[in-house]
């Protein structure tokens, strides 16, 4: 059988997700402004742009997988 997760290996898990769904969200805006042959200025821009979009998701639905951990561990 196999033993259930440590509490260690869920939050490794869960850090590599945050940082590989960050790192998804903040290339996708880049690579979008590439086909249309943008200036350095609006490939910053986007760049930024994803980054803080990519954030703002990542705190978002972390404090979504927070409520909802949270609100199924009370006892009924």
């Amino acid at each position: 059988m196999v033993a259930p997760m440590s509490r260690e290996e869920r939050d490794a898990g869960n850090r590599k997700v945050k940082v590989g769904f960050l790192l998804l969200v903040t290339v996708s805006p880049p690579l979008i402004t590439l086909q249309g042959d943008p200036t350095p200025l609006q490939f910053g821009a986007a760049s930024a742009g994803g980054f803080i979009l990519g954030l703002l998701l990542v705190w978002y639905l972390g404090s979504l997988a927070a409520e909802f951990t949270d609100s199924s561990r009370r006892p009924r």
